[in-house]
C-alpha cells in the first residue's frame, strides 16, 4: 500500500502542475452561459425566456432583471412540485434520479431539493479537486494508503414514487467511485445503517480493524462518534485507536465553535480542511493551508450572486425582498456580508440558500461562512448576526477558560422589557450572570447597533447553561442522530418556549 500511496501523491501532484483554470470571474460568465443554454427549453427556461437572454450583451445583468429570487418554499411550491410529480423538463432537462431531503433549522417537513445527474457529476469533480488541492499541504504519501472515515446519514435511500430520496450525504455516498471504496470507512454495510446509536456501536467494535487516516463529517457528530469509541477502546485520545490519523475535512456548519472541544480528543494536532457541501451542492473548500477560508468553486455548475445583508432587503420570514441589488463576483467586496444566492445544474434558479458569507480574497475567491439569514437577531433594533454572536462566545470562552461549542438565543419579554435569553452548551459550571454581563459588554464593543439597541428598548441580557448534549438531544429530536442539521441559532417566541420546555424535561431526568 506504501507504493500506492506514492503513486496517488504523485498523480495529485502532476495534476496540480498541469491544470490551469480561468479566473474566477470568467468561469462564472461561462457557468451561467452553459446552465441557460441547457435549460433554455425547459418550462422555467421558456417561461423566463432563456433564450432570449443569452442573446443580450451583458448575461448577468439580463438574468438579473428577468429571474426573480426564489426560496425554497416558491421553487417547490411554482416549479419541484411538478417535478416530484414525475413531469420532465421543468427546471433542468429531464428528471432527477434523487430528492436531497433536508430539514435545515426548522425541524418541520423535510424541504426535498432535486438532485440531478449532472449534480451528482458536479459534487464528485469538486470532491477531486479538493483532493488535489492537497497537494498544497503538508501531506507525506503514506497518508494516501490510509482509509477514510465518513461519517454521514444513512446511504440506504428511501424509494418514493420514481424517485430515491435520503440526505445528500447519503447520497454521494451511495454514488463513490468503485476505486475509492478500499478507503472508504465505515463501509458499505455500516453505512446503510438507519440507527445511528447502532452504527457508532458497530464502528466502536470494528475501530481498531482500521487504519484512519482520515475523518470526513460533521463536528457535532463525529466528536461524539469520537467520544464513544475512546470510550469502547477504554483510550485517552482518538490517536490511541487510529495514530495515523492527520486530517479532518468538516462541513456542514461552521468548525470554529468546536475547535476546543475538537482538539481535546486528539494526541497532537491535525490538519482541518473546512468545506462546504450543502443539499444543492459543493459551493466551496479549502484551497490552502494558511488560511481558514473556503474557495468558491466557480467553475462546475454552480452560478453565485450576492446580495448585501442588511436589513431593508431581509423580509421577516427570512426571505429576499424582490428589489434587493445582486452583485456578481467581479462587483464584491472583502469584509462585507452577503446573502448567498445560487443558480445550479440542478435546476435552482436564482436560489436563496439560506446562507451569508464574507470575502476574504475577492481575487481568490476565497469566502467565510458568517451565518444564517433565518438567525439574525433585530426584535428591537440590534441587528445581531451570527458571525458577531460567534465572534463574542469565542472571546467568552478565552477570558473564562471554557469551551462552548453551541449555543441558542431569542428575544424574550421579561416584566414587559425586551431581553436577550442565552442557551449556552457547555461542560463547566460557570456563573451565569458573570458571563452574561462579559457577553453584553463585548457585543456593545462589537456593535454600534447592539449598543444602541441595550441603550433603549432591549433591557438585559440572560444566560443560562447546559450541557451540549442537550443540543444533541433537540437536534436528535427534530432530525435524525447524525444527519446534515443547523442548530436554530436564533429562534421565535413558539420555538423557544418549545425549546425551554425541552431543556426543563431533559434536565430533570
Amino acid at each position: 500500500m506504501a507504493i500506492l500511496g506514492s503513486i496517488i501523491k504523485a498523480a495529485i501532484d502532476l495534476r496540480g502542475a498541469i491544470v490551469s483554470e480561468n479566473s474566477p470571474t470568467e468561469s462564472q460568465t461561462e457557468v451561467l452561459k452553459k446552465l441557460l443554454e441547457t435549460a433554455k427549453d425547459t418550462a422555467f427556461g421558456k417561461y423566463y425566456g432563456f433564450a432570449k437572454i443569452l442573446e443580450a450583451e451583458d448575461i448577468q445583468k439580463i438574468f438579473a432583471e428577468k429571474v426573480p429570487y426564489f426560496d425554497y418554499h416558491e421553487m417547490e411550491t411554482e416549479w419541484w412540485s411538478k417535478t416530484q410529480e414525475g413531469l420532465e423538463d421543468i427546471t433542468w432537462p429531464g428528471c432527477p434520479k434523487y430528492f436531497a431531503r433536508s430539514s435545515g433549522t426548522t425541524g418541520k417537513t423535510s424541504k426535498k431539493i432535486p438532485v440531478t445527474d449532472d449534480m451528482i457529476e458536479a459534487i464528485r469533480t469538486s470532491g477531486i479537486k479538493q483532493v488535489g488541492a492537497l497537494t498544497n499541504f503538508d501531506i507525506a504519501s503514506e497518508f494516501y494508503d490510509k482509509e477514510i472515515m465518513m461519517l454521514g446519514s444513512s446511504t440506504n435511500l428511501e424509494a418514493q414514487n420514481q424517485f430515491l430520496e435520503g440526505e445528500i450525504s447519503g447520497i454521494s455516498a451511495s454514488n463513490i467511485p468503485f476505486w475509492f471504496r478500499g478507503f472508504y470507512k465505515p463501509g458499505e454495510e455500516i453505512a446503510l445503517m438507519e440507527d445511528w446509536d447502532e452504527k457508532v456501536e458497530t464502528i466502536c467494535k470494528r475501530a481498531k480493524d482500521w487504519d484512519i487516516g482520515a475523518l470526513s463529517g460533521i463536528p457535532s457528530w463525529m466528536e461524539l462518534m469520537m467520544k464513544k469509541v475512546m470510550e469502547y477502546h477504554g483510550a485517552k485520545n482518538i490517536h490511541e485507536v487510529w495514530p495515523n490519523l492527520k486530517v479532518y475535512t468538516t462541513g456542514g456548519v461552521a468548525f470554529q465553535p468546536y475547535e476546543k472541544s475538537f482538539n481535546q480528543l486528539l494526541a497532537h494536532p491535525i490538519i482541518v480542511i473546512d468545506t462546504y457541501l450543502a443539499s444543492e451542492g459543493f459551493l466551496a473548500f479549502q484551497n490552502r493551508p494558511d488560511t481558514t477560508s473556503m474557495k468558491l468553486v466557480t467553475d462546475n455548475g454552480i452560478y453565485f450572486e450576492f446580495v448585501p445583508f442588511k436589513p431593508e432587503y431581509i423580509n421577516e420570514d427570512g426571505s429576499l425582498s424582490q428589489d434587493a441589488p445582486a452583485l456578481t463576483l467581479a462587483e464584491v467586496e472583502t469584509d462585507t456580508d452577503y446573502v448567498l444566492i445560487i443558480s445550479t445544474v440542478s435546476g435552482a434558479w436564482r436560489y436563496l440558500i439560506g446562507d451569508t458569507i464574507a470575502f476574504t480574497d475577492v481575487e481568490k475567491a476565497e469566502i467565510k461562512i458568517t451565518g444564517r439569514t433565518k438567525f439574525f437577531l433585530n426584535v428591537v433594533g440590534s441587528q445581531l448576526s451570527v458571525n458577531k454572536m460567534e465572534v463574542a462566545l469565542r472571546e467568552m470562552e478565552d477570558k473564562f477558560d471554557i469551551k462552548i461549542p453551541e449555543f441558542t438565543l431569542a428575544a424574550v419579554k421579561i416584566n414587559d422589557e425586551f431581553h436577550h435569553h442565552w442557551y449556552l452548551g457547555t461542560e463547566t459550571d460557570i456563573n451565569s450572570e458573570e458571563i452574561a454581563q462579559a457577553l453584553d459588554e463585548a457585543l456593545k464593543e462589537a456593535n454600534k447597533n447592539y449598543e444602541v439597541a441595550r441603550s433603549k428598548a432591549l433591557k438585559g441580557v440572560k444566560v443560562t447553561t447546559v450541557s451540549t448534549e442537550v443540543f444533541q438531544e433537540w437536534n436528535a429530536k427534530n432530525k435524525k442522530k447524525g444527519g446534515q442539521v443547523k442548530m436554530e441559532k436564533v429562534m421565535g417566541e413558539e420555538k423557544f418556549a418549545d425549546w425551554e420546555a425541552f431543556v426543563k424535561a431533559e434536565t430533570s431526568k
